[in-house]
């Protein structure tokens, strides 16, 4: 498609400038297509973990109660166009390049041109609006305050999954300081969400919030209770209710809880969602690389876990779902992680090794990830070509009849899942 591959060229020319902090520009391009952002209600998502499948529960629910509901969210999975959902269906090309190569004539007027980052918000808040959404689910790209989402004045709701330690030369090295700047995006006397655990955040939090006079909310835990009946499913009990969602994995409970609690929040605030929509919503819900499986024979799982806590929680899910059997680890990381660590939070798991290099610009070589791995006495084995590491995995687990999971980054769902379909048949 000629208009599609004319806005990748300009999104390519965006990349350039990285990732620059402030809000002037985003603002100033927002100002030009006539402040977007301001026609539609939204729902605003910051968080360290689970802001995804948090944001795709919420988009469920409403579209199942009936609104246009927009999302979007970051990065991409499949391809670029993945960010941007209506009704929780990825918009078409068409649409996507309209858009953007709208936003480009503001773009090339501007002095201070905006990042890409900031050119795919605005182009988010477009699309609702010619969408005509009555809702939409915005997720924060990192942080809160600085963010270029952080352009909406009167959300619905501001919603602040956790705080945990990632991205800390960007946000600080403290929870109270990742909190701070999380908290950036609770907004004067509109009501926000913590699903965290952290008592230091969520003393910044409710401070923040004070000083905005907005209402602050916490999960009601003992209205929720994790049933163990199904292993490839998330089930659960609420005031006396079960629910069902097919995102599995420990922390989806914890993602349940907190997108339940959200709708709970909203009906507060006068936006209709009726108990057969919060049902059929979360049952309906789709997302992808978040223990997501992929293939039955032999079991393939993919999970973009990308940090020490999402590991952590991956490794848990790993024992629920497996017990103490061993599995075939397909990984590769960005080279800001704290990847060192994951050879002992997964190695009781891990039968062998697999390393890959994402395509991306930021990834870690997969030799040296390797050499982590079998210095933590795992055997490992690193590969240069990205489907020749998933073939290997895959032959492997399949010879052996053991599960296979791929770990450590969003970026590198999308090489996956098609190197996987090159193999066997997707489900």
């Amino acid at each position: 498609m000629e208009k599609y591959d004319k806005a990748l060229a300009f999104l390519k020319k965006t990349s350039v400038r990285g990732i620059v902090e402030g809000l002037s520009r985003v603002e100033e391009l927002l100002r030009l297509m006539g402040d977007p952002q301001e026609k539609c209600k939204i729902v605003h998502i910051s968080g360290t973990n689970g802001k995804g499948s948090v944001g795709a529960m919420i988009a469920s629910v409403l579209t199942s109660a009936g609104y246009q509901t927009g999302s979007f969210s970051s990065p991409a999975i499949t391809s670029v166009t993945d960010s941007f959902r209506i009704n929780c269906v990825e918009v078409d090309r068409g649409l996507f390049a309209d858009v953007i190569l709208y936003i480009a004539g503001f773009w090339e007027r501007m002095s201070d041109k905006p990042t890409e980052f900031e050119v795919l918000t605005a182009a988010a808040f477009e699309i609702f609006v010619r969408e005509k959404c009555d809702i939409a689910v915005v997720e924060c790209g990192l942080g809160g305050d600085m963010d270029s989402t952080n352009v909406i004045k009167e959300p619905l709701l501001s919603v602040i999954t956790n705080v945990q330690r990632d991205h800390c030369g960007m946000l600080g090295n403290t929870l109270a300081e990742i909190a701070a700047h999380k908290a950036g995006i609770i907004k004067q006397g509109r009501p926000v969400f913590f699903g965290g655990e952290s008592a230091e955040a969520l003393k910044v939090i409710r401070s923040a919030a004070e000083k905005c006079s907005s209402e602050l909310f916490t999960p009601e835990l003992s209205a929720f209770r994790l049933l163990d009946d199904e292993v490839f499913a998330t089930e659960f009990m609420y005031k006396g209710e079960k629910y069902v969602t097919p995102l599995i994995g420990t922390y989806q409970f914890k993602n349940a809880v907190n997108a339940v609690s959200c709708i709970e929040i909203l009906r507060k605030y006068g936006i209709d969602i009726p108990e057969a929509a919060l049902k059929s919503g979360l049952a309906d819900v789709k997302w992808h690389g978040r223990f997501e499986l992929m293939h039955r024979d032999p079991i393939v799982i993919s999970d973009g876990a990308h940090n020490p806590d999402g590991i952590r929680e991956a490794a848990e899910s790993i024992r629920r779902c497996f017990g103490t059997k061993k599995l075939i680890l397909l990984i590769g990381v960005m080279a800001d992680k704290e990847y060192r660590l994951y050879p002992e939070m997964l190695g009781g798991s891990v039968e062998k090794a697999y390393t890959v290099t994402p395509d991306n610009p930021r990834s870690l070589d997969s030799s040296v990830l390797a050499e982590v791995f079998m210095d933590s006495g795992i055997p490992a084995e690193s590969f240069k070509v990205f489907s020749d590491g998933v073939r290997s995995a895959y032959d492997h687990a399949k010879r052996s009849g053991i599960p296979m999971i791929a770990l450590g980054s969003l970026y590198m769902y999308r090489e996956f899942s098609s190197a996987l379909n090159e193999l066997t048949d997707h489900i």
